[in-house]
């Protein structure tokens, strides 16, 4: 039976989470901080971890960096609240498998978990290193604005070449797609496309994740390994978040792209190589350089084509279109009929400033989906932060001229008018219900109601 282990201070999620899971199959324990974690991790194999990103002993994403030192193959995925969405995005980074936002529902930590474990069970590089890659060309899709178009572009112009490329954007902008892209329009096509997340790597893990060891080169080797770069002979090799790799791998990287050969650790032979390396990076490496976290030389040598991937935010042309796609393949992983958004949604979708990008807008709808017992997704899908962010600058008047339902007119001016009386009264719910005219209690239902959280 596959392990499930939960890191949450709340009682009453840790029994709830832990009998529904054991009703799934699963062996399943709970610990209530970081500290007993640790210790739990150090003697149990887990499949998959439940951390809640907030721990009275510290935080998710510490506790998972630890816990990759003593079980790299555990699959973490953090629990958190929708305001804190931009930490667990970055979580990701660091070699979080996904997140899950509050409240929790049963049937999407289980779709979760079983996406984890399928994760961990498709087949390693080794496998497919020797054979010509046979995998479906990558799903694409370009969108119709500007900046996307510029992206293709230079994705197309630098394909057919063995330039070595960086591609720059922030988390969850498809940086790993781009590059696949990259892979299939040149003449490496036939040839592995292997990808490694370097944010996921522990300094321990890196070097021999990259290069490969040699049996008895360190404490745990007890066999030869080879390494991504022979994985990826002939084809391309995708190095994710390069920016987090140590400065003792850099040095090796450098020298490994000056000198074309690969030397695994605990080996004096070296092994001529012809890969394609592509870059990325969330953070800005030239920042990084002048800092003196990354080398200069390896910057340089790495960057001889640059490509830019816009944030969602900036493309708001193409949001309906990634949400359609991503609407699609929902209903294709959940063996649902969603036929689409209604117009409340589609004008959400357009005005959320989505930090986490398409990532987080495939999550959102894939949740939806998931939430839906309709054939239109609306907004009592959404999660609250989504649904009612920075309500403020929301054109209620337009939202309520395009309705022809008087029931919803009625609520978008109700909602108006409980957010501004919370505004002009600094979010006194007293003075707020004195405003409004109605008692306490009324106006703690209508925020419950609404999803208003200020």
């Amino acid at each position: 039976m596959q392990q499930i282990l939960i890191v949450d201070d709340d009682v009453n999620i840790c029994k709830i989470l832990v009998k529904f899971l054991e009703k799934k199959g699963f062996l399943a324990e709970s610990m209530r901080n970081a500290k007993d974690a640790l210790a739990f991790v150090k003697d149990n194999k887990c499949d998959v971890i439940l951390i809640d990103f907030r721990l009275p002993d510290g935080n998710g994403v510490d506790l998972m960096k630890k816990i990759k030192i003593f079980q790299p193959k555990a699959k973490v995925v953090i629990i958190t609240g929708y305001s804190d969405v931009k930490i667990a995005v970055k979580a990701m980074k660091s070699g979080a498998f996904d997140y899950i936002t509050k409240p929790l529902q049963p049937d999407e930590i289980l779709f979760t978990i079983k996406e984890a474990l399928k994760e961990e069970e498709k087949p390693k590089p080794e496998k497919k290193s020797t054979k010509p890659n046979k995998t479906s060309k990558t799903n694409y899709i370009i969108g119709e604005s500007e900046l996307a178009q510029k992206t293709v572009k230079h994705i197309v112009l630098v394909a057919p070449t063995d330039m070595t490329v960086v591609i720059n954007g922030e988390t969850g902008t498809g940086k790993e797609y781009a590059a696949r892209l990259i892979h299939e329009k040149s003449q490496r096509n036939p040839k592995p496309f292997v990808a490694i997340d370097c944010g996921a790597l522990t300094n321990e893990l890196a070097g021999s994740e990259l290069f490969g060891h040699e049996k008895g080169a360190f404490t745990g080797a007890v066999s030869p390994k080879a390494g991504s770069f022979e994985y990826a002979e002939g084809g391309t090799l995708f190095l994710d978040e390069i920016g987090n790799l140590s400065y003792d791998i850099q040095v090796k990287l450098l020298r490994l792209l000056q000198e074309i050969k690969v030397s695994r650790i605990g080996s004096n032979k070296e092994k001529e190589i012809d890969v394609r390396v592509i870059v990325a990076s969330n953070d800005d490496l030239k920042e990084k350089v002048s800092e003196g976290q990354f080398r200069e030389d390896l910057y340089h040598r790495l960057n001889e084509f640059s490509i830019e991937i816009a944030p969602l935010r900036e493309r708001h042309e193409d949001i309906l279109i990634f949400a359609k796609h991503f609407l699609k393949t929902a209903n294709t992983d959940l063996k649902k009929e969603v036929t689409g958004f209604d117009k409340e949604v589609e004008r959400i979708f357009q005005k959320y400033p989505w930090h986490g990008n398409l990532r987080e807008l495939r999550n959102v709808i894939k949740r939806a989906v998931l939430l839906s017992q309709d054939n239109v997704v609306n907004k009592a899908h959404l999660p609250h932060e989504i649904a009612y962010h920075n309500y403020e600058n929301f054109d209620f008047e337009e939202e309520a001229s395009d309705s022809q339902d008087l029931k919803t007119t009625a609520e978008i001016a109700e909602k108006k008018a409980i957010i501004k009386a919370l505004s002009d009264t600094e979010n006194n719910k007293t003075q707020a219900a004195k405003l409004l005219n109605i008692d306490r209690k009324t106006l703690y239902n209508k925020l419950n109601e609404y999803g208003i959280d200020l």
